[in-house]
């Protein structure tokens, strides 16, 4: 499996019970998969993992290549605290025919992170993944920085083919792509430095964005490959503001609200994330029409 393109990290649908909305899934897939799109993540930070049960995270993974039926390739979250649940979690992935697993360093003991022990725990848990292994660097939310250093030496396993990086560190992004193993990709990991992430090295993204706009996210990566720059840079600005309230300003509801404004299902989330305020609701409905970039031939 080669990692490249456009990823979306979906978001999982919740009635207002907390049961999952099978039905708005499936909906939503119809038009993800009619989108440029060239892969999907799920059961990832979007997807609300840490609120998921073990059976809830396989059995979307399994509803989701039953709609995609090889189209695209389709990566699961096997976030857990022990190796062993992680490794639990890889089999389910497997068995639910997801392509690959993303998986975040282990964190609680962050403090006992050197390359040597990540170096074991990750090649640990590919040795005995039935599939290959992205890693995932999410800083902001476990404290801990998977570094090109740790990386360089991770990525010497043939089956950990690449990593997802939200840190934002362009000059450690420009260091992955350059000291990583032949044949590793590292995907940028939030729509706010895309293009300079392309820029550096980086083979696609995997980015909230583009759950809502998927041809805005893959015109800039064809502009970008067509060394038309300037003309990847003007999207690239313009969906700064809108990116910033799906990812750090609002999260995860900022996103599902924007889902129900372009006609899809967000709905709400599942405790803690609350959901959002008429207020702040508005204000994304207005960032996304001063993108000028809902493309209505996709969503309508």
């Amino acid at each position: 499996m080669e990692l490249k393109g456009i990823y979306a990290p979906i978001p999982t649908p919740f009635y207002p019970d907390g049961a999952i909305a099978w039905e708005a899934l499936d909906r939503n897939l119809e038009k993800w998969l009619s989108s440029p799109l060239q892969g999907l993540v799920v059961g990832g930070s979007n997807g609300e993992f840490p609120s998921l049960s073990f059976a809830e995270r396989a059995e979307l993974t399994a509803r989701v290549t039953s709609r995609t039926k090889g189209k695209l390739p389709v990566v699961m979250g096997v976030h857990c605290p022990s190796l062993s649940e992680t490794l639990e979690l890889c089999r389910a992935a497997s068995d639910a025919g997801a392509d690959a697993v993303l998986a975040l360093p282990p964190h609680y003991y962050k403090g006992q992170n050197t390359v040597e022990t990540l170096r074991t725990y990750f090649w640990k848990l590919a040795d005995g993944s039935p599939v290959p292994v992205v890693l995932y660097n999410m800083p902001a939310n476990t404290g801990f920085n998977l570094t090109a250093e740790h990386v360089r030496e991770i990525s010497t396993h043939p089956a950990i083919i690449g990593i997802k990086d939200t840190s934002g560190d362009i000059v450690q992004i420009s260091r992955l792509c350059f000291e990583a193993r032949e044949g590793f990709s590292v995907f940028v990991g939030s729509g706010g430095f895309f293009l300079p992430g392309l820029a550096v090295g980086c083979t696609g993204g995997t980015l909230a964005l583009a759950n809502l706009l998927p041809e805005a996210c893959s015109r800039l990566m064809s502009l970008f490959l067509e060394g038309r720059i300037d003309e990847a840079r003007k999207i690239q600005h313009r969906v700064l503001r809108l990116n910033h309230a799906v990812t750090k300003g609002y999260g995860i509801p900022g996103l599902k609200a924007a889902l129900d404004a372009i006609g899809l299902y967000g709905g709400p989330c599942r405790l803690p994330l609350p959901e959002l305020g008429p207020k702040n609701r508005q204000e994304v409905i207005q960032l996304l029409e001063e993108t000028n970039l809902l493309e209505k031939e996709v969503w309508r």
